[in-house]
């Protein structure tokens, strides 16, 4: 029923504890709250289920996510498993691993030249910025890299991503504001073909899950990638901002239900109290979140570890 998680090296508590000052709302948020309720009870009755329930809740976990703790737990006390309050943390902290770590699957390129990774997500998620850090992430690895303006809506999109691509010296292939957005990623495609690029990033523009017609437009555009390469995109990643809490559960399951996700990057973790959407997400879709943002720099785009990840949010000690 539970796992235990899996031994770290000195260098990942190092990075988890790193990741933990980064986090620090989100631990406020969950795992300080648990461990208070769980100091305080004497015993383990309704009461203090009832109230664990509702920091779970409180922490954006979701309804679903927030039952199947719940569920294991009473399971758990039932059986004897569990028998007193300080056996609670450990149960919770394993729980939420069993949720999370089938996600952590790591962005594999190869097997296609070029990899096309297809960007997509509502406005103002952080798109473009994630973009452009994960140029440099796969430029510093010694990958051929090119970026696609395909969010030629917005008027300041193509000079953003056009300022990565001179900050990391990667082309940039794009058009005027208000060109088709398939056709911009269909000469980059032909373009990374001809340079023997190794990964072309296509930027989309930004859309509510709401708006069907965008996303029909979504659609057309990897219609368009596909008539190049039948096998791409070979990466539909999503970007959401960690701070919508529930609209970022929402957001995905729209997204993936219109363009089929393969990988969700999560944003601006650094900067909010609502973290435990990454357990909604991961206990609902299933989708591998590939990194998670937590500051400015371009390294602060990190690989998704669910080990580092957990110890920074709900730590035992």
């Amino acid at each position: 029923m539970f796992k235990f998680l899996r031994r770290k090296s000195a260098a990942d508590t190092s990075s988890a504890d790193g990741l933990a000052q980064r986090l620090s709302a989100s631990q406020d948020n969950l795992g300080r709250q648990l461990k208070q309720l769980l100091h305080a009870a004497e015993r383990i009755d309704d009461e203090l289920l009832e109230d664990l329930e509702t920091v779970l809740l409180g922490a954006d976990l979701g309804i679903a996510t927030s039952e199947r703790i719940m569920q294991a737990l009473q399971q758990a006390i039932a059986s004897k498993l569990i028998t007193r309050a300080d056996e609670v943390l450990p149960a919770i902290q394993a729980e939420l691993f069993d949720i999370i770590e089938p996600c952590e699957q790591y962005l594999e390129l190869a097997g296609h030249k070029p990899f096309v990774i297809l960007v997509v997500g509502v406005n103002g998620a952080g798109k473009t910025t994630t973009i452009g850090k994960l140029a440099r992430r796969l430029k510093d690895e010694g990958l051929q890299v090119m970026l696609a303006a395909g969010d030629t809506f917005r008027a300041a999109a193509v000079e953003q991503l056009q300022a990565w691509g001179e900050r990391n010296q990667v082309p940039v292939i794009a058009q005027q504001t208000g060109a088709d957005p398939a056709a911009v990623i269909f000469d980059a495609m032909q373009s990374a073909k001809a340079r023997n690029i190794d990964v072309l990033i296509a930027d989309t523009a930004g859309r509510l899950h709401t708006q069907d017609n965008l996303m029909a437009e979504l659609q057309k555009v990897r219609r368009v990638i596909q008539r190049q390469d039948d096998s791409a995109p070979h990466e539909v990643m999503l970007v959401v901002d960690a701070s919508t809490g529930q609209n970022a559960l929402n957001q995905a399951q729209q997204f993936n239900d219109a363009v089929q996700l393969t990988g969700i990057t999560i944003t601006k973790l650094d900067g909010t109290a609502r973290g435990g959407v990454l357990f909604a997400i991961a206990n609902q879709l299933k989708t591998p979140i590939r990194f998670v943002g937590v500051g400015e720099k371009a390294e602060d785009l990190r690989v998704f570890d669910a080990t580092s990840f957990i110890d920074a949010i709900l730590p035992l000690g």
